[in-house]
């Protein structure tokens, strides 16, 4: 192994993702399958380099192991909720700068289950004014300090892996309100623009939360363009606004663009 294959993958941090091994998961979701010498004579490293990538690609549940190479990871399980909490944390942070700049002062808000939420909720500690109604105890916990602030958390069946609230009880909750923002995340975004997640209950919250907002904004870095998962939530054309932190693929933008969805697309620090 070359020295400098050794110290770039000894330094990296395992929530992070170095150039290449984002580039091993785009071959991935473009063939379905790659193998490791492919993977190797590719990116001109050693077999043993590849293997160290897809080992941890598929640690943090981004890829699945198969004989001689990788594949696609599981459509029915998401990522743990600690992985998925250090994951592109960068990213998402910016992205959640960029969303909170275009909520005014004394708004009403929805905000649901998910990582990059949680982020848009710390943003936007510094408003004012602010109604929120949440099925994400730990939005509240960000939020329900602020003396100016009223939050909602919507009832039900409190999941101990990540404090998300799922359940009748919430929807039931969510329905009672209209208010001027929904902000909500998103497990994967298929090619032609459906909007996909792992929990069923979890996506009924999000349908009452798009269908209760007077403007639906949706919070997701690059990854999640092309990311499988199994339970359909909606289409992009439901939303009014994406915030991401990367130009989407061409395609997804001829989507974005005959469905009139904002992209905002969060600026390199």
């Amino acid at each position: 192994m070359r020295p400098s294959e050794t110290s770039e993958l000894a330094g990296a941090p395992r929530s992070e993702l170095n150039q290449r091994q984002e580039q091993i998961i785009a071959l991935v979701r473009e063939r379905g399958f790659v193998a490791i010498e492919a993977l190797a004579e590719h990116f001109s490293v050693t077999p043993q380099t590849i293997r160290r990538d897809i080992n941890q690609l598929c640690d943090l549940g981004l890829l699945r192991r198969y004989h001689g190479g990788a594949g696609l990871a599981s459509s029915v399980e998401n990522l743990a909720y600690q992985t998925r909490q250090v994951l592109h944390q960068e990213e998402k942070t910016r992205i959640a700068r960029v969303l909170a700049a275009e909520v005014p002062d004394n708004a009403s808000l929805f905000i649901n289950i998910g990582t990059t939420t949680e982020e848009v909720a710390k943003a936007l500690v510094d408003h004012n004014g602010l109604r929120i109604i949440t099925n994400n105890l730990n939005v509240a916990n960000i939020l329900g300090g602020k003396p100016d602030f009223e939050v909602i958390v919507a009832g039900g069946v409190v999941r101990s892996r990540d404090r998300g609230i799922v359940g009748e009880a919430s929807i039931d909750t969510i329905q009672q309100f209209k208010v001027d923002f929904g902000i909500i995340g998103i497990s994967g975004i298929d090619e032609d623009g459906t909007l996909l997640d792992f929990d069923y209950r979890e996506v009924r919250a999000a349908q009452a939360i798009i269908k209760n907002s007077r403007r639906v904004f949706l919070a997701t870095d690059h990854t999640k363009f092309g990311r499988n998962a199994m339970v359909r939530l909606g289409h992009i054309d439901e939303i009014d606004a994406i915030f991401t932190d990367r130009v989407p693929p061409k395609a997804m933008l001829d989507i974005l663009a005959a469905a009139e969805v904002e992209l905002h697309v969060a600026p390199a620090d």
